[in-house]
């Protein structure tokens, strides 16, 4: 357990998606966002950025990396 605490985006309209230029055509489906991670402080500033292919998972000990850099 990482025993983080931290907002989550659901991006349920695909702004995001959009708005990060992630949307992509997959299985027949347009617009679905490529896997990826933001770190996003508290003034709204990106602070880390992250894609990755479909068969990766994120490197969660890099984004903690970079987020306690930051503290």
């Amino acid at each position: 357990m990482l025993s983080i605490d931290l907002p989550l985006l659901s991006d349920w309209n695909g702004d995001a998606t959009e708005g990060f230029g992630l949307a992509r055509e997959f299985a027949g489906f347009r617009d679905l966002p490529e896997r990826s991670a933001f770190l996003v402080d508290g003034d709204g500033i990106v602070r880390g950025a992250w894609r990755y292919e479909d068969s990766e998972l994120p490197d969660l000990d890099e984004i903690l990396k970079v987020a306690r850099a930051l503290v």
